[in-house]
């Protein structure tokens, strides 16, 4: 039997549905709350802590996030113009924590969304256990495989994979044969047909002191199209799943390991290695999309079910909150007067054009990458 459920915090408030509570839903479910909006988060995922690549966030961004979240522990980076270094994990649990405190959200965890639709007055979205949870506008923030872009653009549902994985580790700086000096920011090095980004991030305990701190790195490999394809992971041209630990080969963390010793420097080889040998590492499948539309009635995409583009571009995190706060900015000047089609007619018009061209320029790289490691 179908449970109906739908917001009741504040009657005079409109009703959004968030599909997807990872950073792009927890960011745009606290801006639409600061718009105004009732909010529903519907997460797939327990509560359980997850674990993710690094992220680097400039003063600009960080600043944004301090006032999305009214919270003092996104602290600046040293420069307008450095990047600090955040897991996806400690990121999400700052964003969580600020959504579960706010009155106007409500956060359900295990809640996998099978369906939304819409009509002319409200929108919807069914769960696997039989819930169904209504509101006034839907947003999919439910990532790459987004299943609310297939209701906005069905023509064009699914992101294709780009030709390439990214290998991706954290390691303790204390595991590790101390070098003549620690890394203080991000930098990009060359190999032979491929490259990595490596950053330093907090400690596990918060420690930014070298020594103390985890070193993260993103290996790009085009070398390994095959394995993806064998284990499922990339089926035709889309992109299913990662690479997990467990089903990574070992002649191929072997092959990893003996390719990081010629050419990666210390401390990265070091990271590498220890994340090889404790089969801590992931390879992600890169998966890019190009919207044409980001909005369907009262559907409406952010994040990567909106545009996926390559990690390359360094610009998935910001352009997220990015959307974020043109979506809160649309509903909020549209309160009392224009319907909410027409404002979120207006958020495409702000956002549409942008991330395209951002995607589109991410793509030139993977087009010659691919290419070159082929």
């Amino acid at each position: 039997m179908l449970k109906e459920e739908t917001p009741s915090m504040t009657s005079s408030r409109r009703a959004a549905i968030v599909v997807g509570a990872s950073l792009s839903g927890l960011m745009t479910g606290l801006a639409l709350s600061r718009a105004g909006l009732d909010v529903t988060l519907l997460e797939r995922a327990g509560t359980f802590p997850r674990t993710g690549a690094a992220i680097g966030l400039d003063a600009g961004v960080l600043r944004r996030l301090a006032r999305l979240t009214g919270s003092t522990s996104f602290s600046l980076a040293p420069s307008p113009t450095s990047l600090q270094g955040a897991t996806w994990s400690e990121l999400h649990a700052r964003l969580r924590a600020s959504a579960e405190s706010d009155p106007h959200i409500v956060l359900h965890h295990e809640a996998p969304v099978q369906r939304v639709d819409q009509d002319a007055d409200a929108v919807w979205a069914a769960t696997s256990d039989g819930r169904t949870f209504r509101g006034d506008i839907l947003v999919g923030a439910d990532g790459h495989r987004s299943i609310v872009r297939r209701q906005v653009s069905p023509e064009k549902p699914d992101a294709t994979f780009a030709g390439y994985l990214i290998w991706l580790g954290l390691a303790d700086e204390a595991a590790l044969p101390a070098p003549r000096r620690w890394p203080q920011d991000v930098v990009m090095l060359s190999g032979a047909d491929d490259f990595m980004f490596g950053y330093p991030v907090p400690g596990r305990d918060g420690s930014l002191v070298p020594g103390s701190r985890q070193i993260g790195w993103a290996w790009y490999d085009a070398g390994r199209n095959d394995l993806l394809r064998a284990t499922g992971c990339v089926v035709g041209d889309v992109v299913h799943r990662s690479l997990a630990p467990a089903h990574i080969p070992a002649a191929t963390l072997r092959e990893l390991e003996e390719e990081a010793r010629e050419r990666w420097p210390s401390p990265w080889r070091d990271a590498i290695v220890d994340c090889l040998r404790r089969r801590a590492l992931i390879g992600t499948p890169i998966a890019e999309y190009v919207p044409d539309r980001l909005v369907h009635e009262r559907l409406v995409l952010v994040g990567d079910a909106a545009h996926v583009p390559s990690p390359m571009t360094g610009k998935g995190f910001a352009a997220s909150l990015d959307d974020a706060e043109a979506l809160a900015a649309s509903l909020a000047a549209a309160a009392g007067s224009a319907s909410v089609p027409d404002a979120l007619r207006a958020y495409e018009r702000k956002r549409l054009e942008s991330v395209r061209r951002m995607v589109q320029s991410g793509q030139q790289f993977s087009r010659g990458f691919s290419r070159e490691a082929a």
